[in-house]
């Protein structure tokens, strides 16, 4: 709980602040307008970013952090440490003082503490240059306290619902009678831009419904945007939207009243039966000629501008980066005297839990690790050979819930379609997460399919092993968290059924064309699409291994034929993305290369033209990433480059097969939307038949000869 506060002394509300600058004046005040000077410095040195936010939430940042904020400055990353998201990532300036006055130290990328500060006043002077620990938006690994990547405005929002909801499942997982080892709390700052976003309201309606009242967002109401007034496109009472949500919902008229903030904060930490909603009203560049204005919001004030508003605040007009003495000691010791304390009493806490519960320790201590069970893969079935077959998204579900008993922190869900994409787990006591029953592992996301995405990035990032479900064409609504999983290094499974014209009936709306290029193009993301139930098997297992990069798998609704693998390659050559499924004799003198259910033709095609005495080869190429990953030497004897008759097959859009096919080779491929039929006559439509393969293959085999 907050410690006794003195009221804001007079001028903290006024716009035109007059107080003198003198060292042994307000604490608050000098540390309040520390944080703002810094700000601006650094945006005006930099000649970019946003100083009006920072500016503006000064008071904010300090009171949360100094009075209320759970974090150990030497340890950072201790796991019941209270989580803060600057959700208005643009306000970065605002983290990085805070950071850098609370004194927090450098954890590398090992895990190890390093000594040196995690942001200098170096650092902050290197603000938004190239390979500074100051970038223009907070990044995740880069900086040591910021919690997540933020920028795209609302992602925040939704790992900070992620965030709460991992925090539940810890405790529900490990707490035990005089073991709380899971209690914290998770703060988020958002403003006008993340309230706008279609996210935010996602997040904060599954917020309400789980009743997570471990959260709280404060929501700074400047009613400014890039454009001007919000009163352009932005007229709705957010707080009422919130109180409709479940939320509690408190108001702070004031963002200079740090008596006030602090009382919306108490309020949080005493509400137990839903999340916080707390409307600070604030005025952006608060202090400066342009308070209260767009051109606060996204540039530099301008040197006479910076000069003026130190003034105002009674501050030397001429200091740059400028900390007053005691300042950021002051800051640190608040902020070190809960933080220390409470993370001591948290890893003596431990080491006896260690004693009472090592089975449930050990577990934990493979989750911080990144690490796996042992036997964790024991289950997973193989599949015979069957050419009647089964989808790969049935035989995801399966191997999912193979694996899943035996990774307990393995939680996840689909957008109100778990029927369809088999991400249900089945097991006994799998349950399902819902409030007051937070040791449930099936997450009910509803159709909510972009906070989905956000939240699960969230659930990574606090030690659970996230994995979302939907149908591919719904790539589309989560495509900026698959991207910031990716920025992230984050290991989470974006499982995506429905994968092709394969949709047959539904139609071109739900029949995905560029959406594989799309997901491929993201650096990072590992883009799976097995061809038959043994191929997903590992596909799965690779996306459990991958401890820094995220993966996608897809699936298909159709039955793929189980591939007789006495006769073909084994599916484990899926592990080097692309292999050798089916050959001849030496060198071929056609290559079909296929992915998911389009390797099934290709096996058609391929042993008719061994019959016909033409030298082929197939290669299953379900993960371009992992194929990429391999040395030259694999890939060429993959595709031997002196082999230009190739064909790709594959029931997407064109694009990127040029790298495989080469300028000398052919698609069968998709370069119109799909269509509403039956699957047999949208492939007869379209050429993804046995004989249009072997007509396309011969003719290229002409143009070869």
């Amino acid at each position: 709980m907050p410690r006794e506060r003195q009221i804001a002394e007079p001028g903290m509300n006024s716009p035109s602040p007059a107080a003198p600058f003198r060292e042994d004046g307000s604490a608050e005040r000098l540390a309040i307008d520390t944080i703002r000077t810094l700000a601006m410095d650094a945006v005006q040195q930099a000649n970019s970013g946003h100083p009006g936010t920072p500016m503006a939430l000064a008071p904010v940042g300090h009171t949360l952090w100094r009075d209320f904020l759970r974090t150990d400055p030497d340890v950072p990353d201790w796991p019941n440490r209270d989580r803060f998201v600057l959700s208005v990532g643009h306000a970065s300036m605002l983290l990085y003082a805070l950071l850098h006055l609370a004194g927090v130290k450098e954890i590398d990328a090992h895990g190890k503490a390093t000594g040196k500060p995690a942001v200098s006043l170096d650092d902050i002077k290197q603000f938004r240059q190239l390979g500074s620990k100051t970038p223009g938006h907070p990044e995740y690994r880069m900086t040591s306290g910021v919690e997540t990547t933020t920028g795209p405005l609302g992602q925040g929002c939704g790992n900070s619902v992620g965030m709460a909801i991992a925090e539940r499942a810890l405790a529900a997982r490990f707490n035990r009678d005089g073991f709380t080892l899971f209690d914290h709390d998770i703060y988020t700052l958002c403003g006008d831009g993340d309230m706008m976003e279609g996210i935010s309201g996602e997040a904060a309606s599954i917020a309400g419904h789980l009743k997570l009242s471990n959260l709280c967002w404060i929501y700074d109401s400047n009613h400014i945007s890039i454009e001007g007034s919000t009163e352009l496109a932005f007229t709705e009472d957010v707080g009422k939207r919130f109180e409709a949500y479940g939320w509690n919902v408190l108001h702070v008229a004031d963002a200079n009243d740090t008596q006030a903030i602090a009382d919306a904060l108490a309020a949080f930490r005493k509400t137990d039966d839903r999340p916080t909603f707390i409307v600070v009203h604030s005025v952006i560049g608060w202090g400066s000629p342009r308070a209260g204005s767009a051109k606060a919001h996204g540039e530099a004030l301008g040197e006479d501008n910076v000069r003026a508003t130190k003034k105002a605040y009674g501050w030397p007009e001429d200091a740059q980066f400028l900390v007053p003495n005691g300042v950021a000691e002051a800051f640190h010791d608040a902020v070190a005297r809960r933080g220390k304390a409470a993370c001591a009493e948290w890893q003596q806490l431990f080491e006896h839990y260690q004693n009472a519960f090592p089975v449930e320790a050990a577990e934990f201590e493979l989750l911080r690790e990144g690490k796996l069970p042992r036997g964790w893969e024991q289950d997973i079935p193989v599949f015979p050979p069957d050419e009647k077959g089964i989808a790969s998204r049935d035989a995801g579900g399966k191997v999912l819930n193979a694996i899943a008993p035996h990774v307990p922190m393995l939680l996840g869900g689909a957008a109100d379609l778990s029927p369809s994409t088999k991400t249900n787990l089945t097991f006994d006591g799998a349950g399902a997460f819902e409030a007051n029953q937070y040791s449930g592992r099936n997450m009910h996301f509803g159709v909510r399919e972009h906070a989905m995405g956000a939240i699960a990035n969230g659930m990574a990032l606090s030690y659970l092993r996230s994995y979302t479900g939907t149908f591919l064409v719904f790539a589309d609504y989560m495509r900026a968290p698959i991207r910031l999983a990716a920025i992230m290094e984050l290991p989470v499974v974006f499982v995506f059924t429905h994968d092709s014209i394969g949709v047959g009936e539904d139609g071109p709306t739900h029949q995905p064309i560029e959406h594989l290029a799309t997901l491929r193009a993201i650096p990072g993301l590992d883009t799976i699409r097995p061809a038959d139930a043994n191929e997903t098997a590992v596909a799965w297992q690779i996306a459990l291994t991958h401890t820094h990069e995220p993966t996608a798998l897809i699936l298909s609704r159709q039955p793929l034929p189980t591939i007789d693998r006495t006769r073909f390659a084994a599916a484990d050559g899926l592990r080097q993305g692309g292999y050798v499924l089916a050959d001849c004799n030496g060198t071929p003198q056609l290559i079909l290369i296929a992915t998911g259910s389009e390797v099934a033709l290709a096996l058609h095609a391929y042993e008719k033209l061994m019959a016909d005495g033409i030298a082929a080869r197939v290669v299953s190429l379900p993960s371009w990433h992992l194929f990429e990953k391999q040395d030259k030497a694999y890939r060429d004897q993959v595709l031997p480059p002196a082999v230009k008759a190739r064909l790709a097959i594959e029931q997407a859009g064109a694009l990127g097969w040029d790298r495989y096919v080469g300028a000398d080779g052919a698609t069968i491929t998709m370069s119109t939307f799909g269509a509403s039929a039956p699957l047999a006559k949208l492939q007869k439509k379209f050429g993804f038949t046995a004989d249009n393969v072997l007509q396309v293959a011969r003719k290229l085999m002409e143009e070869h000869a």
